[in-house]
């Protein structure tokens, strides 16, 4: 559950960054999955770097009580990707190499992802990430290649 304070920080991000994605793009933001594992937008510097926090539920943990690599490689895509749709054209994610360094533990309430980018070409955007536990220690690191499409058209529009 977000305080106010945070209710307000991811309000000003969340328009920020609609402000900055091209229109027309046929893209639906935030992405439902985003929506669905509770990110919160913590701080944006454009051009540069997005920090999204995640909470850890219950529900993402292994067997033996961490967050699912999975999942952990979810919030970073899920922090890369909207950074990467400021900096260039409508893009996916290409490839997403995640390294682990630390389990992500039951006493974690969320961990925070920040995102930021390396490159850009003509074709692709390549981005990095941290993903930290709630005490602020490194527990992944991921690098991405996100490649430019061709945005999609309306129905309407064939």
């Amino acid at each position: 559950m977000m305080s106010p304070e945070q209710n307000k920080v991811h309000r000003l991000i969340m328009s920020h960054l609609m402000e900055l994605i091209p229109s027309g793009s046929g893209m639906s933001l935030p992405p439902n999955i985003f929506l669905e594992m509770g990110g919160i937008f913590v701080e944006f510097i454009e051009n540069q770097r997005l920090v999204v926090q995640f909470p850890n539920k219950e529900i993402y943990r292994n067997p033996v009580g961490f967050m699912q690599g999975g999942i952990i490689t979810a919030a970073i895509d899920n922090t890369i990707s909207p950074l990467s749709y400021t900096v260039g054209p409508p893009n996916v994610t290409k490839e997403i190499t995640t390294i682990f360094k630390r389990p992500i533990t039951e006493e974690d309430k969320y961990i925070e992802v920040t995102a930021t980018v390396d490159s850009i070409t003509e074709t692709s955007v390549i981005l990095s990430a941290i993903a930290r536990n709630a005490k602020g220690k490194v527990a992944a690191t991921a690098e991405a290649c996100c490649v430019f499409i061709n945005p999609r058209k309306n129905a309407s529009n064939n």
